[in-house]
Parts: C-alpha cells; structure tokens; sequence
C-alpha cells in the first residue's frame, strides 16, 4: 500500500500528527501545551506478533507516556510480514529512530526505545543494530513480554491451554511469516531473534516488564538475566498471575494501572 494511503487511513487528533519517513509512517505525539525543544523522545514500537497490528491501535499507551512525562512519543508503522519478513521491519524501525533523531524537536542523546509483544522484540533488535551501526545511541530499552526467540515454538512442554492472548500456535505462524523459514532453524540471524545473539554487551540500560502466565515469560526472563550477567543494568518486573497483553484487554484494573505506573517510572528515571 502507497505510503499516502496509508496515511490518509490513519485517525488523527489535535495532539497527533502522522508523517511519512520513506515507504512508510510514523506517528508523533507530543503535549498539548508544547514542548521546550530539545525534548527527550520514546521510539515507540506496535505489537501483533509481527503479522499484524498498526501504530494507532497503541494511541492509548503513547499519550499516557506524553501525558505524564512531558516528551515526544513516535510510534512506527513499520511494514508487516509475511509480506514484509525479516529484516524490512526492523530497518524501517532504524529509519524511523534516524528520522527522529535528526528532528530539531528532539534531543538525540535522550532517546529510548521500547515497544511490547513483537513491538518489543523489535525494539531490543533494534537496540543491538543501532549498537552495530552507531549511528544514534539509545539511551534505554522499554521492553513490555516482548517477543525474542522463534525457538519457544520448539518446546513440546507447554500446555497450550495455559495461555491467553497469544499461544504456540499463533507463535509459530508469527515466527515463520517473520522469519521466512521453519522457527528453530539453524542459521536464523540473531537481529531477527535477539535471544539467539551471543554479544548483548554494550547495550543501553533496559527495563524488562512480562507476566508470570505468558508464553513469553521464560524467555524474556533469560534474556533480561543474560543482560545483566553482560553488564547491562536491566530491572525486571513480573506480574504474578497476569497473561499476555493483560494490561491491553483491561487496562483500567489495578495490575495494568501498576504495570504502566512502573514503566512510566523507568522512563523517567531513565530520561532524567
């Protein structure tokens, strides 16, 4: 679809512009009463397990973060398998951080990456290609279960009863459409799988949130301990009892308010 079109099909509201950046678009959000430039700024990435989902669909999300900390929130509509497999969405993410980086708007030493579900999957490649080209430095990961490794769809230990929002079954056809290939093959590339990458060293400080009845929950849990056990500084949080998305199907319960208030927290924390 021509990048007008899509544009042309995307909500907008007085406190959201939406911009082309090459083939595709991004969403930006910024206070209503302003901001004094040169403002920090969150790269923020959609989910849908890589095959679906647009940059709008998380309007809520990103108007909380401007509403509370004040910044710029850019929210990619990256192009989407199978379609679009591995490595055009994450190259679209990266065109996206340059883009923004480069505002006058924005302070690119004060930028953080984040995104939940395949959003946050992303974001964490994202953050390994960005070390690599070093180009814009990130300075934080806001991972939310984010999904990093096609080999969970190996496991033949799960009861797929277990898991709401997204199970084995979407996962594998996430992953292959993703992936263009069987999910737990050799020679998959680590930009594609962050968990399958062997040097996480030098990567930004990251806050790793899941819940305990995700199917991603174990391996987001490894990944944030192989970060720290790196040097990187990543703070974990695990809601007990939670599934996948949890804080999307009902946002206005306590656990989702407290899931958000954490990630709010981190932000700032690390913009300040």
């Amino acid at each position: 679809m021509r990048t007008v079109d899509r544009l042309r099909g995307l909500r907008r509201a007085k406190d959201v512009t939406v911009e082309a950046v090459g083939p595709i678009s991004v969403r930006i959000y910024k206070p209503t009463s302003g901001v004094t430039a040169p403002s920090p700024a969150l790269l923020w990435i959609h989910g849908g397990g890589y095959v679906m989902g647009t940059a709008a669909l998380d309007d809520f999300i990103c108007r909380h973060f401007v509403h509370e900390l004040g910044i710029i929130v850019a929210s990619v509509d990256y192009r989407l398998a199978p379609e679009y497999p591995f490595p055009t969405p994450l190259h679209d993410c990266h065109d996206a951080l340059t883009w923004l980086a480069d505002r006058p708007d924005v302070d690119a030493t004060r930028i953080v990456i984040g995104g939940a579900s395949a959003g946050g999957g992303l974001a964490a490649a994202l953050a390994l290609l960005a070390r690599d080209r070093a180009e814009v430095r990130p300075v934080f990961q806001l991972l939310t279960y984010p999904m990093l490794d096609d080999r969970t769809v190996m496991r033949i230990d799960i009861d797929e009863t277990h898991f709401r929002g997204w199970d084995n079954t979407s996962n594998r056809f996430g992953w292959q459409s993703y992936l263009s290939t069987a999910p737990g093959s050799a020679g998959i590339s680590a930009l594609a799988a962050p968990a399958r990458h062997e040097d996480l060293s030098g990567l930004p400080p990251a806050w790793m949130g899941t819940a305990s009845l995700d199917l991603f929950y174990e391996e987001d849990i490894a990944y944030a301990n192989r970060l720290t056990a790196t040097g990187v500084h990543c703070e974990q949080l695990v809601v007990d009892g939670a599934f996948h998305g949890f804080d999307l199907v009902s946002r206005n319960a306590g656990i989702s308010q407290e899931f958000r208030a954490a990630q709010t927290k981190a932000l700032a924390n690390a913009l300040t």
